[in-house]
């Protein structure tokens, strides 16, 4: 097995849902705030900072009294949270920092943020599908849905996929969400709702899209000496990996972004000194059902084109075989491009998750199927 590459000493969240009059940043700092605690820290130990989608890392330094030795500011896309890891634990690898937070903040729901043509800022291009808007809009490419629908249809006619498949990803998550207070959506949903709700972009319907919130998440991550002396059981970033997918990403990509994907999930097992027999469960990035079939498929746990056979049954639920997005995901937790999924693996491998928690999980993967994949392994032991 591998050597831990860092370790997760404290995580913090914010509500989730509409909260007017809190910016980005105010978010941001609630989630800090919160992650110090929980980590037995102050500003004061914190030497590296990654900002996500708040005002800049200067301002938000500033406000929050922090003086890094390191930092650096990402974009907001999704596709950047397993990026972020990896760039954070990196500086901790050599030496440029000691003790990392990473902080995000999003204020859509607030700010009226639509992710198609035409909203507040946020467009198919702007959110990793595409680059080139002029080129797809006059085929109705405008929006992130309108290509995960496209790429859905063609599972479809490939392989037989049906929509009630499908709602076994929205039904499984909304399932797992009512065991999770901070979850914004945790009314019951069953397959006749599912299938009675209206098309979005067919054949995506209402539930199969994530959910635009307000909220907030910091993760602080720092050597793995450090965390033993913590008062959290240490989490240990045990791999990380990353696969670009660029050229032809105008368009939906034909293997679902498979290669990509196959690519970094072997990488970071690789790296961790794991596979997949090790893992006890999945977070997958959910902006759309289907992304979940695309990356249960890319990532081997299932064969190509039988994911939506494959996850029947129990499968991908608690108590079943392998456990996917226990939290409820984007789907019925919150959006938060990756974020809260991440402090949900670090939950479940404390086993703090109570009715929800994977019953010795000792190894969780996240993955992010997106023009730039990322896939990175946590685990509770070295």
């Amino acid at each position: 097995m591998g050597r831990p590459l860092a370790a997760v000493a404290g995580v913090g969240t914010t509500r989730f849902g509409k909260m007017p009059g809190l910016s980005a940043d105010d978010l941001a700092g609630w989630a800090l705030r919160e992650a110090l605690q929980d980590a037995g820290l102050t500003v004061r130990d914190i030497d590296g900072l990654v900002a996500i989608r708040v005002s800049g890392y200067e301002q938000f330094a500033s406000a929050y009294g922090l003086q890094p030795q390191w930092s650096v500011q990402l974009p907001a896309e999704g596709r950047m949270c397993g990026a972020a890891i990896a760039l954070a634990v990196n500086a901790v690898r050599t030496g440029e920092c000691r003790t990392v937070a990473l902080v995000y903040g999003n204020n859509g729901r607030s700010g009226g943020a639509t992710y198609g043509a035409g909203g507040a800022g946020y467009t198919a291009a702007g959110e990793g599908y595409g680059t080139a808007p002029e080129l797809t809009r006059p085929y109705g490419m405008t929006s992130p849905g309108a290509f995960s629908a496209l790429m859905f249809q063609r599972h479809r006619h490939l392989y037989g996929t049906t929509e009630e498949q499908l709602a076994e990803v929205a039904l499984t998550f909304r399932k797992h969400a009512a065991h999770n207070a901070a979850a914004v959506l945790r009314r019951p949903l069953d397959l006749e709702t599912y299938l009675a709700s209206r098309y979005i972009v067919e054949p995506l319907r209402l539930f199969d899209y994530c959910l635009i919130n307000d909220g907030g998440v910091a993760v602080i991550l720092t050597t793995a000496e450090a965390a033993v002396d913590l008062p959290n059981p240490p989490v240990y970033v045990l791999g990380v990996a990353q696969r670009a997918q660029f050229l032809g990403s105008d368009f939906p990509p034909e293997d679902f972004w498979a290669g990509a994907i196959g690519e970094a999930g072997a990488a970071a097992l690789r790296q961790a000194g794991r596979d997949r027999a090790d893992i006890d469960g999945l977070m997958l990035y959910d902006n759309f059902s289907p992304t979940v079939l695309f990356t249960l498929e890319g990532l081997g746990y299932c064969p190509p084109g039988e994911s939506g056979r494959w996850i029947q049954d129990g499968r991908i639920g608690l108590g079943g075989e392998l456990p996917v997005n226990t939290s409820g995901g984007h789907l019925s937790e919150s959006y938060l491009q990756g974020w809260g999924l991440t402090v949900e693996a670090v939950r479940q491998l404390r086993g703090d998750c109570g009715a929800r928690q994977i019953p010795g999980a000792t190894h969780i993967q996240y993955a992010c199927a997106a023009p730039l994949v990322s896939s990175v392994v946590y685990g509770n032991r070295p």
